[in-house]
């Protein structure tokens, strides 16, 4: 079979042939059919995440280095299961989730396999979708999704859980009180999807992008607003009556979080997801006082992207928009997602 493979930061993706991998024990072989790509794809790629202030995250130092084979978001069909795995799973059509933990820590133990403190996830640790095919090591980590569309499912191991986890830790007041989101990405659009069908109040996004945000109109937004304009925080406040009470970061940079707890009304909750980078000056007693609430949020458990797959399902949810590219052009298709000009979510689909 043959992968493409990060074999040197910065550098072009690296097609390699090998052998194909053979399941052993509970061990699944999936045969790849649609691999997301993702923002942390990108981080990957560079090597590091951007601490801000001239620090950086080296993922060398968490044993993370090439070769990789990136893309945690992985549809396609199991091919083959060891032997002391379920044969019947044999055929079918499938969602990885791929935040695999080492299954002893106290987080694996309690089902946040995502907050594993010696991870051992795919597309990261280990070899993800842009290989023909992967191993997948045990059956709970197999979300069945026969009915939907398997490049616009692939989104929904990431974009569709990291945004489901995140606007769960809103609770009920998503039915109260609109959900302020930063960044009309693929998260973003996936969020606003998810909102709509969660009996939300309605979704308000901002972007840099015109484009995205007409597009985000026109996908259910109650309201867009540009975060370049100078006057975003008043209008910001004078929509939500005072300053929004949910906020959803979905870019994760110093201007944003700025921009998030600048404009929040008191008692306002916000979730950052977003992992763009940076560092942030934040005046202490401004947190008691108003009062605010700072939350991050990092993917989600296997439970949740079951949940996410159901909703999907019984609520008939529309896709995020997708684009397509062929798994060969793999290289032109992460050079538009660095320079911005994705709207939704990049799918690289292999000839099965």
């Amino acid at each position: 079979m043959h992968c493409y493979c990060v074999n040197e930061h910065h550098q072009p993706l690296e097609k390699v042939e090998s052998a194909q991998p053979q399941p052993q024990g509970e061990e699944y072989l999936i045969q790849v059919k649609a691999a997301g790509l993702c923002h942390t794809d990108i981080h990957l790629w560079e090597g590091y995440y951007n601490l801000g202030g001239g620090k950086r995250l080296n993922l060398a130092d968490r044993g993370v280095k090439p070769p990789l084979v990136l893309s945690h978001e992985v549809t396609g069909k199991v091919i083959a299961a060891g032997p002391d795995a379920d044969s019947s799973l044999i055929g079918q059509q499938v969602l990885v989730h791929p935040w695999i933990g080492c299954g002893e820590c106290q987080y694996c133990v309690h089902g946040e396999e995502n907050l594993c403190i010696k991870p051992n996830q795919i597309g990261i640790h280990r070899a993800g979708g842009f290989a023909e095919s992967i191993i997948v090591p045990k059956a709970k980590y197999l979300v069945n999704i026969e009915g939907l569309n398997p490049s616009e499912a692939a989104p929904l191991a990431c974009a569709g859980v990291t945004t489901y986890s995140a606007l769960k830790k809103f609770g009920n007041k998503i039915e109260h009180y609109p959900v302020v989101i930063i960044g009309a990405g693929g998260l973003g659009f996936m969020a606003l999807k998810l909102l709509n069908a969660m009996n939300a109040k309605g979704t308000i996004m901002l972007d840099i992008d015109d484009n995205k945000l007409a597009e985000a109109k026109k996908a259910g937004a109650i309201a867009t607003l540009n975060s370049k304009d100078e006057n975003v925080i008043s209008q910001l406040q004078q929509m939500t009556q005072g300053g929004p009470r949910l906020i959803l970061d979905l870019v994760g940079n110093a201007d944003s979080l700025s921009l998030a707890i600048s404009s929040a009304g008191r008692g306002g909750h916000i979730v950052v997801c977003g992992l763009i980078g940076g560092e942030l000056n934040l005046s202490i007693p401004l947190i008691p006082m108003r009062p605010l609430t700072i939350q991050g949020s990092y993917v989600g458990t296997v439970e949740e992207l079951r949940e996410l797959v159901e909703l999907v399902k019984s609520k008939n949810v529309e896709a995020i928009p997708v684009t397509e590219y062929p798994i060969d052009q793999v290289n032109q298709a992460m050079q538009k997602l660095i320079n911005g000009q994705v709207l939704g979510r990049l799918v690289l689909k292999h000839a099965v």
